[in-house]
């Protein structure tokens, strides 16, 4: 059984060139190993399957299944296997393609050297790593469907929880919380059990904490 710190990784690649030269960059560091190499999408998902690596580097442009294929169906089967798109193109469409497909991060081989060892380490720690550009088209993306009027993500909670959350976390009583909202004591108790369960929180301590860090109120 490996160590708790070894990242096992799987790479697919269809050069094996590539391959290669991507191996050289990830197994010169100590906590992360190549534990299966593949030259096409469908291969990728079989190796998957028969050695549950922590991550999959996935190449986009690859014979019989594309990564970003390989990609939707290696996040429905191994939901807790992280991937990481590897490409040459710095393109728009395709890096959108791979966040939805359940990639966390895109990096482009021409800069592997420098940023692909960043990007495993991120994507372990469940953070996405985005290239510059990559970071640009997101923002873009999200400023022209603001201004078009469209649909912005969802917030974890709604208006009502989060004016009980800020509430709760100023030292309010349920009783003082129903007072302040005209609601009843009932109501508030219930969206306070929907917010601790929604942020995965256990009690008022954390509540507090959790409305310093999104700007709720002041530590």
């Amino acid at each position: 059984m490996s160590e708790v710190t070894t990242i096992r990784i799987l790479l697919a690649d269809d050069h094996a060139l590539v391959r290669r030269g991507v191996r050289l960059i990830l197994d010169s560091e100590p906590d992360l190993t190549v534990v299966a190499e593949a030259g096409d999408g469908a291969q990728a998902i079989e190796l998957a399957r028969a050695h549950r690596p922590d991550l999959a580097i996935l190449d986009i442009a690859m014979p019989r299944l594309t990564g970003l294929q390989a990609a939707r169906e290696l996040s429905r089967i191994q939901p807790d296997l992280r991937i990481l798109m590897l490409t040459m193109y710095d393109n728009e469409q395709y890096f959108f393609e791979a966040l939805s497909a359940g990639a966390c991060g895109y990096v482009l081989k021409s800069v592997a050297d420098r940023d692909l060892i960043e990007a495993c380490r991120a994507a372990m720690r469940d953070e996405p790593f985005l290239y510059p550009g990559a970071v640009t088209a997101l923002i873009r993306n999200y400023l022209d469907r603001a201004k078009e009027g469209g649909a912005l993500p969802a917030k974890a909670i709604t208006g009502r929880e989060e004016e009980i959350l800020k509430l709760v976390a100023e030292g309010h009583t349920s009783q003082q919380i129903a007072e302040l909202l005209f609601i009843s004591v009932k109501t508030v108790e219930r969206h306070r059990a929907n917010l601790l369960q929604k942020l995965g929180l256990k009690d008022r301590l954390e509540l507090t904490r959790y409305a310093i860090r999104v700007g709720l109120i002041e530590p």
